[in-house]
């Protein structure tokens, strides 16, 4: 089974040592393989011009501490912030939304609420439980339309004058379905309720604007976005973050310390306690610098094309039930009557062939579905459609090992 090359594909496997030799890595959306730029930057900040940020007053150190902001203006730019003071560096996008709930969290009182939606990611749901266990505050959930999508219009009349926070993801880390985060943000502020983005799926492939968007903080995971593992980002409002106290106390986030009081730094410092993740830091300047050049447009119709072109030879196998909306950002989730998506992902690996299986870090999503875990598949830029016809022979074979009808 052939799938047809689309035109004006990207091809840019050479850029990624991960991807040496006859390898399918179809995880993407698990983490991201990184570009030879980005581990040279990474290789350059250990070595030659290795210091720390923010302390020393000699020249090498000042050289880093300007890349370092330099860095924090270019995710400022990625994200279209307003400031790079409203950009937090943290250790990804689950400290991110931790960060939130602890911080902000603090204001809210018993029978406040937070409205999540079904298809959220354990990060987005477990910071908001143990807020709700010591504050006393009630988590609604939103619930899906019949192909996977956050049912917008069912959550946007569940925001009620007790809402105090909508926190959903962007695009779905399962299904791969795309909220309107512009619509949702109107109705919560009309409602007198703060917004919350998961974009860490969305980051690597859709053009962001904070002001377009109007939410009010934004997360994302640099690993995700082809950059380094923990490092990640907190964007929100300049006036929200300079009203949240902080949530770690050390080195860097003061402004003096005595025994009897100590002052806080105005954000972002406030909230970047020790020293930092510096070559993360610069790694995820390199990534971004890297997509850039590229451009989000052509990432994503890209994957848009191998998302079609996997869907319609996947819909051909009998066996296989292909979950979420057909226009899905570059995420497909399917699974094979008879066999477990754990049996799926080994008989595809013994063919050179990676994908995820399992709940996806998406328990109450996969209750929803009513399966146990799912197979998933899903695209990079550097992805082709060869990936995905090896994909499709993969799963031919596993349904000739079970005994299903292909």
């Amino acid at each position: 089974m052939t799938v047809a090359t689309a035109p004006a594909l990207l091809d840019l496997k050479d850029d990624f040592p991960g991807l040496a030799g006859d390898w399918a890595y179809l995880d993407t959306a698990a983490t991201a393989q990184k570009p030879r730029a980005v581990i040279d930057a990474i290789a350059r900040c250990y070595g030659a011009e290795y210091a720390t940020v923010h302390r020393g007053v000699y020249e090498r150190s000042a050289t880093m501490t300007l890349r370092f902001e330099e860095a924090r203006a270019t995710v400022a730019r990625f994200i279209g912030a307003a400031s790079p003071d409203e950009v937090v560096f943290v250790r990804g996008a689950t400290e991110a939304i931790n960060l939130v709930a602890q911080s902000w969290g603090q204001r809210l009182k018993p029978g406040d609420r937070i409205l999540l939606s079904a298809l959220e990611h354990h990060s987005n749901i477990v910071p908001w439980q143990l807020l709700r266990d010591r504050s006393g505050i009630v988590i609604d959930v939103a619930p899906l339309t019949d192909d996977g999508r956050i049912d917008e219009d069912t959550l946007i009349a569940m925001i009620r004058p007790e809402t105090r926070l909508v926190a959903i993801a962007h695009v779905s880390n399962v299904l791969g379905g795309t909220a309107d985060i512009r619509r949702i943000a109107d109705a919560a502020h009309a409602a007198g309720a703060l917004v919350l983005v998961d974009g860490c799926q969305a980051a690597p492939r859709l053009a962001l604007d904070m002001a377009a968007l109007d939410c009010d903080f934004y997360v994302l995971s640099g690993h995700k976005l082809y950059g380094p593992t923990g490092i990640g980002v907190l964007w929100a409002r300049g006036p929200i973050l300079a009203s949240m106290p902080p949530w770690q106390g050390g080195g860097a986030m003061i402004e003096t310390v005595t025994f009897e009081r100590t002052t806080y730094a105005p954000p972002p410092a406030r909230f970047e306690a020790g020293t930092p993740h510096i070559e993360g830091v610069i790694g995820l300047a390199a990534a971004i610098d890297y997509v850039e050049g590229i451009g989000l447009a052509r990432i994503h119709a890209h994957e848009a094309a191998l998302v079609r072109q996997a869907r319609a030879a996947l819909s051909t196998i009998n066996s296989i039930t292909l979950l979420g909306p057909e226009d899905s950002a570059g995420i497909i989730s399917f699974t094979m009557a008879g066999v477990h998506p754990h049996d799926i992902g080994t008989i595809l690996d013994e063919a050179g062939v990676a994908i995820r299986a399992g709940h996806h870090c998406a328990q109450p999503l996969m209750q929803r579905l009513g399966v146990p875990a799912t197979a998933r598949a899903s695209f990079g830029l550097y992805s082709s459609p060869r990936d995905v016809e090896r994909l499709v022979e993969g799963l031919t074979r596993v349904s000739r090992i079970f005994g299903v009808t292909a």
